[in-house]
């Protein structure tokens, strides 16, 4: 089956608009290269007939299309509203309480108990993504707050509530994240995306659940919180891979700040071999039409020249009329940056770095293959520690990854410029580098006299880290 290969990954959200395995095998061939499982929607029935469709695929047409668990996380919402919306006056002042009821114009019902507890007189209040706004009056401390409206509108049942100003205190693995969580484990989904993240302790309890579970999945940080903001260093450092969530964080901070937060986390990630995701409205006209905006076709091209592993689709391929048009659209745009405008940009290598000869190993691959011009990067891994590590060089030589571990094939779908391949023949160091040249010619991604340049570990059968570069012309 013929796919469509960028370097920029793109990461589609499942939905009705997407989940018949028809119209998915049509997105992966367009160039999805994860699916996002939103566990803000839906029942667990209708996750397990997508979960088991996309490794249907998989199995069926050798694809590596990866699964990202998106946990809810606290997100906070009034409930259900008086005929389904209310008017909400400039002016007016609303009581709003913890003690389940349904809503009006004059009390509303908040999803999160501890709201009493945590704000203060003066606070904002941002409602339906901050198209209303509130400013706290009085609270009683216990289940009760009044608040005044400043800028009010049409208020619908279950809207969210952000609260830039107030520092919350619930946990950020709610209960129903920890029943999503034990599900999404057992069906060994690859990425776990934990929501509203606000310091690394945050995802040091999410992994300590993972790993005593034994599970390989790695960790998603979504970066939506003016804290997560201010603990940013730290949180990149102990998570597998970070999201720039625009929708929350344009609400929760000033929205003219995250254009330039979006690249500051971005090479911040880069920087430390950790893959960043840039997610929210990036297409969102084509919910409903065919064609994107022409802001919209920037903003997708922007967050590929900032360097990002993935762009992310959420409504549009979720809810929308046209979830194969999108992602086309989406591919479409990533391939003309990549093909003409991408920079490829090396960083330069740091003497800080943790593994410092494995890191020092790959930087020099990817230095040496844009001196000699090279047609190809051919790693060998077990732990895929190379491949996040020679991907986060940026180098213009197409990027191959060949490892014995079958889980790890998928997980790399989201990584940077990667396309990874199954190999568990390892005998010597020489035969296995001449065996995945081999394997490469005859999926037509290399040709005689194309020079390549592999990494490996010596001896291979003891499994090092990465310790020997060679260049080979392919014959």
């Amino acid at each position: 089956m013929k796919l469509k290969h960028n370097r920029t990954k793109i990461v589609a959200t499942m939905g009705p608009a997407s989940s018949d395995k028809d119209t998915l095998l049509a997105m992966i061939k367009a160039g999805v290269n994860v699916c996002r499982i939103n566990f803000s929607h839906g029942k667990y029935e209708v996750h397990q007939k997508t979960i088991d469709t996309i490794k249907e695929i998989n199995a069926q047409y050798k694809t590596n299309v990866s699964i990202l668990a998106d946990l809810q996380g606290p997100k906070i919402r009034i409930g259900e509203v008086k005929n389904n919306g209310v008017l909400l006056v400039n002016g007016s002042r609303v009581t709003i309480t913890t003690n389940e009821q349904l809503s009006d114009e004059k009390t509303l019902f908040i999803t999160y108990t501890n709201f009493p507890k945590d704000v203060q007189p003066g606070e904002i209040i941002l409602l339906d993504d901050g198209k209303l706004q509130m400013r706290i009056i009085e609270t009683n401390r216990i289940d009760s707050v009044i608040a005044e409206v400043v800028y009010g509108g049409m208020l619908s049942s279950k809207k969210g509530v952000n609260l830039p100003n107030t520092k919350i205190s619930t946990s950020c693995l709610t209960p129903k994240d920890l029943e999503d969580l034990d599900f999404a484990l057992k069906n060994d989904i690859e990425w776990i995306g934990l929501s509203f993240v606000r310091s690394a302790n945050d995802i040091i309890e999410l992994k300590r659940i993972i790993n005593h579970r034994n599970s390989p999945a790695r960790v998603i940080a979504k970066i939506e919180k003016p804290e997560a903001i201010e603990n940013i260093d730290a949180i990149i450092d102990v998570s597998d891979a970070i999201m720039v969530a625009r929708g929350d964080l344009g609400v929760e901070m000033p929205m003219e700040v995250v254009p330039v937060l979006q690249k500051q986390i971005a090479q911040a990630c880069i920087k430390k071999a950790k893959p960043v995701i840039i997610a929210t409205q990036m297409l969102e006209s084509m919910i409903t039409t065919a064609r994107p905006t022409r802001a919209e076709v920037n903003d997708v091209a922007n967050s590929v020249l900032d360097g990002a592993d993935a762009v992310m689709l959420s409504a549009e391929t979720s809810v929308g009329e046209f979830p194969l048009i999108v992602v086309e659209t989406m591919s479409k745009i990533i391939g003309n940056i990549e093909e003409g405008h991408y920079p490829y940009n090396q960083l330069p290598f740091s003497l800080e770095k943790d593994h410092f000869l494995s890191d020092a190993i790959c930087h020099s691959a990817c230095a040496l293959s844009k001196i000699i011009d090279a047609d190809a990067i051919v790693a060998m891994t077990q732990s895929g520690y190379t491949a996040f590590e020679i991907s986060s060089y940026r180098p213009k030589a197409p990027t191959y990854i060949f490892t014995p571990n079958k889980q790890l094939l998928n997980t790399l779908s989201l990584i940077w410029g990667v396309r990874a391949f199954y190999y568990d023949k390892m005998h010597s160091t020489d035969g296995t580098i001449n065996d995945v040249n081999n394997i490469l010619k005859q999926e037509n991604l290399v040709v005689a006299g194309d020079v390549v340049i592999n990494t490996a570990s010596m001896p291979i059968l003891e499994k090092f880290k990465t310790n020997m570069v060679k260049v080979t012309v392919i014959e």
